[in-house]
C-alpha cells in the first residue's frame, strides 16, 4: 500500500504531460532536502527544468519540420574565409528581428562560399527564437508547387508555405525554371510579400536572374517585391567548400 501514492503520482504526471516533473522530481527532492530548501524553492526548480526541457522539445521540432538538408549554425561558419560578407550584420540578423519586421535576406555570391550554410545557420536561429520555418532548394519548391497544381491540392500548399514565419529557398539560379515553374514561384512570393519573411540564396546577380525566370516582366515583378525590404549578404570570394576540403586533406 505504502507504494500507492507514487503509483498514482506518476500516473498524474504522465496524464498531465509532465515528463520532467515525473523523472527529476525524487532526486530533486533529495537534493533539495539536502540543500535545506523549502517546498516553494522546490516546486520552482521543478517548474524550470519542465519548461526547459519543454522548449528543447519544441525547439527539437520546429527544427525537424523545417526539413534542413543538415543542421549548421552561424558559430562554426568561417567569417574569415569569406571576408565580403558582413559578419556584424549576419548576426544581428541571426536575432531573427527582420522577421518580426517581414524583411527578406538575399545572399548572392558564387557557388562554394557557403551561402547554404549561413542560410540553415539563419533558419536554426529562427527555430530557437520560436519561428515556423521552411527549408528548400529553388528547384524542389517549383517541382512541389506543379506537382501540387496537377493534384488539384496547389491551395492547399500555398496556404502551408503562406503559414511560415520564415521561408527558405536555396539555390536559385542553378536551373532555370519553366513558365510554369516561374510563375508559380511568383505566386508563392507574391503571396508572402509584407507578410512573411524569405531567404533566398543565389548564385546570380540580379541582373542575370532573367535567365531563371524567362521573362523580364516577371523577373522585375518578383525583385521588386523581394526587394522592398531587404537585407543584401554579398558572398564574393574563392569557394569556401573547396577550401575546407584541402585543409582536411592537408
Amino acid at each position: 500500500m505504502s507504494d500507492t501514492p507514487q503509483v498514482l503520482l506518476q500516473h498524474h504526471l504522465k496524464t498531465l504531460r509532465l515528463p520532467t516533473f515525473k523523472s527529476e522530481y525524487g532526486k530533486l527532492a533529495r537534493q533539495c532536502a539536502a540543500e535545506g530548501k523549502d517546498h516553494v524553492q522546490y516546486l520552482l526548480r521543478l517548474c524550470e527544468l519542465e519548461l526547459i526541457e519543454r522548449e528543447r522539445r519544441m525547439v527539437e521540432r520546429r527544427i525537424k519540420a523545417a526539413k534542413f538538408p543538415a543542421t549548421k549554425s552561424l558559430d562554426s561558419f568561417d567569417f574569415k574565409a569569406i571576408p565580403s560578407l558582413n559578419k556584424v550584420l549576419t548576426m544581428e540578423l541571426a536575432r531573427c528581428e527582420y522577421a518580426d519586421r517581414r524583411e527578406n535576406i538575399i545572399a548572392l555570391g558564387p557557388s562554394g562560399t557557403g551561402k547554404t550554410h549561413v542560410a540553415l545557420g539563419l533558419g536554426l536561429a529562427a527555430c530557437q527564437k520560436g519561428l515556423k520555418v521552411r527549408f528548400t532548394t529553388a528547384a524542389a519548391l517549383v517541382h512541389e508547387l506543379i506537382e501540387a497544381a496537377d493534384d488539384r491540392r496547389l491551395q492547399r500548399l500555398q496556404k502551408l508555405l503562406a503559414s511560415q514565419d520564415l521561408l527558405i529557398i536555396d539555390e536559385l539560379g542553378f536551373v532555370p525554371l519553366s513558365k510554369t515553374g516561374a510563375e508559380l514561384l511568383f505566386e508563392v512570393i507574391s503571396q508572402r510579400y509584407e507578410r512573411g519573411s524569405i531567404v533566398i540564396t543565389s548564385n546570380l546577380p540580379f541582373d542575370e536572374w532573367t535567365e531563371v525566370f524567362g521573362s523580364e516582366r516577371l523577373t522585375g515583378a518578383i525583385l521588386d517585391r523581394l526587394t522592398h525590404h531587404v537585407h543584401i549578404l554579398e558572398m564574393n570570394g574563392d569557394s569556401y567548400r573547396l577550401r575546407q576540403s584541402r585543409q582536411l586533406q592537408n
